[in-house]
């Protein structure tokens, strides 16, 4: 590959160079399946001829010429007309061999393959257009717009054989001009103009702005021939007519963004910084504006109008009355490759980067992998999800209106069962007396609209913990305890193997349809409700055997129940109590100008002090006497312990 040192200017490209223009599309791998040629001459030795004879075509391999008449009788035949059709698309010229094999299948004759007829001059034979439908062109690669996701690129590419290759910027174009009229576009733009072409430029940023009108060609008379006596100075094909900068204080230093975008985030500050930023905008927005009405003359004239700006200061430009430069022109263009701060030097840049076309000289073989190179690295596609196969779902039932009597009744239902949940006894117990015949008495199945996964109201004061509710709805409702909940309770519940006293029966494998309210009770108190009330009335249900209750509890039994509980709790303290006192005793010295009296000490207590060693505090079964104890008296108990021990070894210490 070689480059070019020479620069060529987008609006003065040379006619030769443009008469040999193609677009430049994607090669594709693959490549037309044409015969092999007959003749055994090698295809690189062809390619060799073609170029060592006096006359030669660029595009059809080992095509010499000895005079102008054989090489313009070789312009009007079908293979050099194949071969330019087939450039034209990418694909891949045969040689003159390989084209008879491919048109010896056809059924038209090659008439006017060497006629120079006019009719033949006019339109490509009927041999080419054939040869075309048959064989499609399997070498030519997809256009960009073939392949699926493919990205545009800011440069469009031409290609001139043998290995010349120009870029140039889509944006110079215009916008709506479709890709395949690229190269029409460009050769006219070589065209002149009377006054030459203008471009306009306008770059705005962090309170910097500058900008310009340029005349990006050269004008008509510009090469008319010089008077005499007189040379003529060259016109440049760049010329700067008018440029400005200036500098505007809009930008919070260290922080970003202007004044405008943070007062519209976190609303106006009232710092003195805030109050200079907020003018600079303003003196900025009419610099500019005050800057595009004296232009308006060149601005009108130009062909382009090159603007770099955030989407708040594209206000300054087109957002207001009286605009020189309408919101929707044609010409409005951004710059299609990154700009640094807005100067007068970075404008220039710019409009030589536009200005300029990029130049490269690479082989076929190397565009081929380039394009190998860029068709790998684009994404795959991804696959198309399936679409699910929609199974038939059973229509669902529509939900019946309800009547007024309906909505009622629901609203009934949902405030008594909050007062059971609450716990609300009285207010439950007046709203019974009132509504209790219209919701159907005690023992109803409460309906399943109401959410509820249980079955009777007895159930749900049961389930909610609430002894008083569940003892009003057993000794004054009768409610039945006997009725088994539904089948969907889930067993989240405290089971009845856990309670003390449940019968061996009723563990926690038994079927969820045949618990009661008794097994959904929560605490002690409500599970006491039951017993009292299997007490009370043995012979209204079967509490003992449907009704889950593992025993009655008279009165009698629960008072000696609590008789048996104080005096428990009645021996702990006195326990506690005697251990303190002996404690005192064996800590406190006797006095010496006392006599010694006796004391009566239990034997266990002396066969205590006798064993094993003296522990600090204590003797060796003081630790088994704190059993039972909760844990504040046992920390009071060691306090004073540990007090006592302290007090007697500084007596001791004091002694000598």
């Amino acid at each position: 590959m070689s480059r070019n040192t020479t620069s060529l200017h987008l609006f003065s490209l040379p006619p030769e160079l443009l008469d040999t223009l193609t677009p430049r599309n994607l090669l594709s791998q693959d490549r037309a399946l044409s015969p092999e040629p007959r003749s055994g001459k090698p295809l690189a030795a062809e390619a060799a001829q073609s170029t060592t004879g006096a006359r030669s075509c660029n595009i059809c391999l080992g095509a010499v010429f000895t005079d102008v008449d054989e090489q313009r009788s070789h312009f009007r035949s079908d293979w050099h007309r194949y071969n330019v059709k087939a450039r034209l698309g990418n694909g891949k010229v045969v040689s003159e061999a390989e084209f008879a094999i491919l048109v010896e299948g056809l059924e038209d004759s090659l008439s006017g393959s060497a006629s120079s007829s006019d009719e033949g001059d006019s339109s490509e034979s009927d041999t080419v257009r054939n040869l075309f439908a048959k064989t499609r062109l399997k070498s030519r690669s997809p256009s960009p717009t073939a392949i699926a996701n493919m990205p545009l690129t800011a440069v469009t590419w031409f290609h001139a054989p043998p290995a010349t290759q120009i870029g140039i910027y889509r944006a110079t174009f215009p916008q709506r001009l479709q890709q395949n009229l690229y190269l029409s576009e460009l050769k006219s733009m070589q065209a002149p103009v009377a006054e030459g072409r203008k471009w306009t430029m306008f770059m705005v940023a962090g309170g910097h702005f500058a900008g310009l009108v340029a005349r990006v060609s050269r004008t008509r008379d510009a090469d008319s021939a010089p008077q005499k006596g007189k040379q003529k100075k060259p016109v440049p094909e760049l010329e700067i007519l008018r440029h400005k900068t200036f500098h505007r204080y809009t930008t919070r230093r260290k922080q970003g963004g202007s004044q405008s975008v943070n007062d519209n985030a976190k609303g106006n500050a009232k710092s003195a910084g805030a109050q200079l930023r907020r003018y600079g905008e303003q003196a900025l927005r009419d610099d500019i504006r005050n800057l595009i009405e004296e232009w308006s003359e060149d601005i009108s004239a130009s062909e382009r109008i090159w603007l770099r700006a955030s989407s708040a200061n594209r206000r300054i430009f087109l957002d207001y009355d009286e605009a020189i430069i309408s919101k929707g022109d044609e010409r409005l263009r951004t710059f299609p490759f990154p700009t640094r701060r807005p100067t007068q030097s970075e404008l220039s840049r710019c409009l030589l980067e536009l200005t300029t076309v990029k130049v490269t000289h690479f082989t076929e073989e190397e565009l081929q992998a380039q394009d190998e190179a860029f068709l790998a690295s684009l994404p795959k596609p991804r696959p198309q999800p399936q679409a699910p196969v929609l199974e038939s779902k059973p229509a669902e039932k529509k939900v019946p209106k309800l009547t007024k009597e309906e909505e009622l009744l629901r609203d009934k239902w949902m405030r008594f069962l909050g007062m059971i949940k609450k716990g609300r006894l009285e207010v439950a117990k007046a709203f019974w007396e009132r509504e209790g015949v219209s919701l159907g008495g005690v023992d109803i199945t409460i309906p399943e609209w109401t959410g509820e996964r249980v079955g009777t109201l007895l159930q749900l004061a049961s389930s909610s913990g609430q002894a008083e509710v569940t003892t009003w709805l057993l000794d004054e409702l009768h409610a039945d305890p006997t009725i088994p909940t539904p089948s969907g309770l889930p067993r989240d519940t405290e089971t009845s193997d856990s309670r003390p006293g449940s019968p061996e029966g009723l563990s926690s494998g038994v079927p969820v349809t045949n618990r009661t309210a008794y097994d959904l009770a929560g605490s002690r108190a409500v599970r006491d409700v039951f017993r009292r009330s299997a007490a009370a009335r043995p012979g209204d249900w079967d509490w003992l055997g449907a009704g889950h209750i593992p025993s009655a509890l008279s009165a009698e039994k629960e008072a000696e129940r609590d008789s048996r509980k104080k005096e428990r709790r009645k021996g702990l303290k006195d326990k506690i109590r005697e251990r303190e006192a002996r404690e005192r005793e064996q800590e406190e010295p006797e006095p010496a100008d006392k006599p010694s009296v006796e004391i009566f000490v239990p034997p266990k207590t002396n066969d205590s002090r006798k064993s094993g060693p003296q522990k600090l505090g204590g003797a060796p079964t003081a630790g088994e006497g704190l059993a039972g104890l909760t844990p504040e008296m046992r920390a009071r108990i060691e306090r004073e312990r540990r007090a006592r021990a302290a007090e007697a070894r500084f007596k001791t210490l004091g002694a000598r």
